[in-house]
């Protein structure tokens, strides 16, 4: 009997995804322009003080801009509908983004390593008053593009740009640390030393990330998934007599699909096996981008036999 695919996708709003990416672009518009405009302050007060907190947490604050605008051109452009080379349209290229910030991320880090392992071993002069004056206000503008980040919806796009935001944040802590210190105690190792600390802190974050890009874009079963329990949801319906060839990934944030054979013992049954199937996938699993296709079990099998009369 000839093999048919049947796919479809369950009751969901697929308009969503592109009312989020539209919301997205916009929110990651304002977060770069707060960012680079104090990243800009904060170098030439950091040049200014000889504070390597204050011009490491300017760097890490460029670095932040380049990935809010990757993350924000991400985001428009996954707003793009399906087309003839694209069947997915462009959602992944919000994966890709999470990829290249998570490489910034580790690329600024190490800088800030270097940088203060040199200035560890020889101390400049640091005005206290201008570091705690600057990284104040740089507190707070993390704090507000935060909380612009934070209100959009869940994506290892948003996560990345995240993180570097927290990072920010937390460079801005020990540079208001580290000028407390100097005006207190002189003690100029301070500053090369908080900004290790902070380095360390936003490394793990950032490794756990490119992590699970990299396990999306290998097309890994998403991590709240159980492939085992999915198969065995679908053997159980009326009429499967068997599952194989199951694959569950991840398309983008949010968009999980999956694909699957079916065997059944009456291909009659296929239309309210398919309904079903929708259904417990979509409620149970969430996954909403479904493709089966259906075979039947042969009672008995055809033999081919050589005729050698």
């Amino acid at each position: 009997m000839r093999q048919t695919h049947h796919h479809g996708h369950s009751r969901v709003d697929h308009n969503a995804p592109h009312q989020h990416h539209g919301h997205a672009h916009r929110t990651y518009g304002w977060a770069l322009l707060l960012t680079l405009s104090f990243a800009i302050v904060e170098a030439i007060t950091g040049w200014w003080s000889g504070s390597l907190a204050l011009l490491s947490d300017a760097g890490h604050m460029f670095t932040d801009s380049l990935s809010l605008l990757l993350a924000g051109m991400a985001a428009w452009f996954a707003r793009k509908p399906p087309s003839a080379r694209h069947s997915y349209g462009l959602v992944r290229l919000e994966i890709l983004a999470a990829l290249l910030n998570g490489l910034f991320m580790l690329a600024i880090v190490a800088s800030i390593v270097v940088e203060a392992i040199s200035r560890y071993r020889h101390p400049m002069p640091v005005n206290g008053q201008a570091v705690m004056l600057v990284a104040f206000t740089g507190l707070l503008i993390n704090i507000g593009v935060g909380w612009l980040l934070a209100r959009g919806e869940d994506s290892l796009n948003r996560r990345a740009a995240l993180i570097h935001v927290i990072g920010d944040a937390l460079g801005s802590v020990a540079a208001l640390a580290a000028g407390l210190v100097i005006i207190i105690t002189g003690w100029l190792p301070i500053d090369p030393i908080l900004s290790i600390f902070v380095a360390l802190l936003i490394t793990g974050s950032t490794l756990n990330l490119l992590r699970e890009t990299v396990h999306v874009l290998m097309e890994g079963v998403p991590g709240n998934i159980d492939l085992n329990q999915v198969g065995y949801s679908l053997s159980k319906l009326n009429g499967v007599a068997r599952v194989h060839d199951l694959h569950i990934w991840t398309l983008a944030s949010g968009q999980i699909a999956l694909s699957a054979h079916l065997n059944l013992r009456d291909i009659s049954d296929w239309p309210c096996i398919l309904h079903d199937a929708r259904e417990v996938l979509n409620h149970d699993f969430g996954i909403g981008h479904v493709t089966l296709q259906p075979e039947i079990i042969a009672a008995h099998p055809v033999q081919f036999k050589h005729d050698h009369t």
